[in-house]
C-alpha cells in the first residue's frame, strides 16, 4: 500500500469536526497505600487538657484571667470581661467605677468610644426645640422674675411673728444668653449621648406604674408636706424652665466619673435646683435594673407597692449629678446636695437641694442613701 501523501506537519494538525482523543484518568492513591507510608504521631499529655479527651481547649483560660488594673484574678465575683477584647477588670478598679453587673455587653475604657466622645455644638433654634422652651406670650404672664416674687410674698405676710424656717431659694441663672445656650447645649449632648429624651416631669408609661399609684398617702409613716411657700418656689422655677432659663450648671465628661455636673456660677444654700425626673416604676420590676440612677420615690406600707423613678429613657440634668462614698469621711465632706421626698398636692416628689453654698467650678455631690435602702457605694471615688 502507497504511503500517505499528506505532509507529516499537516497530519499532526487535528482535523475539523474530528473527535479529541480521551484523555487518561488520573489514578489517585488509594488510603491503604496513604496510610501505609503515613508517620505515626503520638499524642503528648497538655497541662491545658480538662476534660481528658486530648483536645487541649484551653477551658481554663477564664479561671486565670486578673485584672488589668490591679493585677489580681481575686474576687471573681466582681471581675467584668470585656466583650471585645475579653480582658478583665475589677468593678472598683475600672474608670469610671461599675456599681452593678451589666446587663448585656459591656466594653473596657480601651474599647469604648465613650471617652473620646466630643460635646455637640447646638445652635438656638435646637435649643430651642430640644427643651421645648416657650415664649413669654405663651406663658399667660408667668414671666415674673425671682424679685418680684419676693416682693409679693413680703406685701401678703402678716406681721403675726413665726419660728423661723429655712425656706427653698429658687435658682438665678447666668445673665449672658449665650453662656445659657452652651449650658443647655452641654446637657443636650449628654442625654443625646445616652439615648435620652429630655423631661422636666415625672413619665408613667404602659406597662409600669400608672399616676394612681404615685399618691403620698401610701407612704409608711407618712410624708413631709412642700409648704405653701416652697411650692410657689417650685412653680417659679418651673416657669423659668419653660421659657430657657437653667440652673448655672454644666454637665462635663470625667475619665474616672463619667458625666458629671459642675457649677457654672454661684449657687447659695438652700437653692432649689432641680427635680429628679424619669419614668416611675415599681421596685419589685427593677430589682435586675442594671441603670445606675435609680431614686426612691415612695416607700409604701406595702413593699410591692414601693415606686422609684428610672432615668434611663427619659430625665433632666438630674441624671448625672455623682453620688458620693459615704463609707468614708472624704467621700461625705464631697456632699453639697440632698435630694429630699416631698408630699407636693398629694403626689411624691423628689427635689434635690443646695445644703451649702457652691462655688463656680465646683462639681455637684449627693447621697444615693438617703432612705431605707442600701446602695453599694462603698467603690465610689
Amino acid at each position: 500500500m502507497a504511503p500517505s501523501s499528506i505532509p507529516a506537519a499537516q497530519r499532526s494538525q487535528p482535523q475539523l469536526g474530528a473527535a479529541e482523543p480521551t484523555r487518561m484518568r488520573k489514578k489517585y492513591r488509594s488510603l491503604k497505600e496513604i496510610m501505609s507510608v503515613a508517620k505515626r504521631v503520638v499524642l503528648l499529655e497538655n497541662d491545658d487538657d480538662d476534660d481528658g479527651d486530648g483536645e487541649g481547649g484551653g477551658g481554663d483560660y477564664y479561671g486565670r484571667v486578673a485584672c488589668e488594673q490591679c493585677g489580681s484574678g481575686e474576687r471573681a465575683d466582681e471581675l467584668l470581661l470585656c466583650d471585645r477584647c475579653d480582658r478583665g477588670y475589677h468593678m472598683f478598679c475600672v474608670r469610671p467605677i461599675v456599681a452593678r453587673i451589666p446587663i448585656g455587653p459591656w466594653f473596657c475604657p480601651a474599647c469604648s468610644d465613650d471617652h473620646s466622645r466630643p460635646l455637640k455644638s447646638f445652635t438656638q433654634r435646637k435649643i430651642v426645640d430640644f427643651f421645648k422652651i416657650q415664649k413669654c406670650g405663651e406663658l399667660n404672664g408667668q414671666c415674673a422674675s425671682p424679685q418680684d416674687a419676693k416682693k409679693r410674698r413680703r406685701r401678703s405676710s402678716s406681721l403675726v411673728v413665726h419660728k423661723r424656717r429655712r425656706r427653698l431659694l429658687p435658682f438665678v441663672p447666668s445673665e449672658d444668653p449665650a453662656r445659657r445656650l452652651v449650658q443647655m447645649g452641654s446637657l443636650a449632648s449628654a442625654l443625646i449621648a445616652q439615648s435620652m429624651e429630655f423631661s422636666n416631669d415625672l413619665t408613667y408609661m404602659p406597662g409600669m406604674a400608672s399616676r394612681l399609684a404615685n399618691q403620698a398617702i401610701f407612704e409608711n409613716g407618712g410624708m413631709q408636706v412642700l409648704s405653701k411657700e416652697d411650692t410657689e418656689t417650685l412653680e417659679l422655677c418651673r416657669a423659668m424652665y419653660r421659657r430657657g432659663e437653667y440652673p448655672p450648671l454644666i454637665v462635663t465628661f470625667d475619665l474616672c466619673e463619667g458625666y458629671t455636673v459642675e457649677a457654672d456660677g454661684p449657687i447659695k444654700d438652700m437653692t432649689l435646683i432641680t427635680e429628679y425626673t424619669g419614668d416611675v416604676d415599681y421596685i419589685k420590676n427593677r430589682e435586675q435594673d442594671d441603670c445606675d440612677s435609680l431614686m426612691t420615690l415612695l416607700l409604701a406600707t406595702d413593699p410591692s407597692q414601693s415606686l422609684l423613678v428610672c432615668p434611663d429613657k427619659r430625665g433632666n440634668i438630674s441624671r448625672f449629678i455623682s453620688g458620693i462614698n459615704n463609707h468614708t469621711p472624704e467621700g461625705r465632706k464631697k456632699q453639697n446636695v440632698k435630694c429630699v421626698r416631698y408630699n407636693i398636692n398629694g403626689e411624691c416628689r423628689v427635689l434635690l437641694v443646695a445644703t451649702r453654698d457652691i462655688a463656680k467650678g465646683e462639681r455637684l455631690y449627693y447621697d444615693y442613701n438617703g432612705y431605707e435602702h442600701e446602695y453599694p457605694t462603698h467603690n465610689f471615688v
